[in-house]
């Protein structure tokens, strides 16, 4: 009794771990001011007038065969959805927006699948003056 016991709480850990790599995450998801062999060159949380194109980089993990979507939002109001195809178990994209200065606020980026669910989201503030 004792051995199956013991079995069965093995397999009640290791079943949520599988279905975790199965579903896919995302490892990584970062505004940064620019991308260098396909990584983030620094991480931003906010930006002035000074620049005026940021980008949004996402690493993905065992997504392969997957659709993606970076969802540009500012103030709540969607601005741009760039859509990426994911080919590999990890992948690692990014998308741009360049910010006129009558653009600022709150910008949102969410990382949203294929069936509507944001894997994640990160806020950056933009100020024009």
């Amino acid at each position: 009794m004792k051995r199956i016991f013991g079995i069965l709480a093995v397999i009640t850990i290791v079943l949520p771990l599988q279905a975790t790599a199965q579903d896919g995450t995302v490892a990584r998801a970062q505004f940064t001011s620019g991308i260098l062999d396909r990584e983030p060159v620094d991480s931003m949380m906010t930006l002035n007038s000074q620049t005026d194109r940021i980008f949004f980089f996402t690493e993905l993990r065992n997504m392969e065969g997957r659709t993606v979507v970076h969802r540009w939002e500012l103030n709540g109001e969607v601005m741009a959805a760039v859509t990426f195809d994911v080919r590999g178990p990890r992948w690692r994209v990014y998308s741009s927006k360049e910010l006129l200065p009558e653009w600022s606020g709150a910008w949102q980026v969410s990382v949203v699948d294929e069936t509507g669910t944001v894997l994640d989201s990160e806020m950056l503030n933009y100020a024009s003056n």
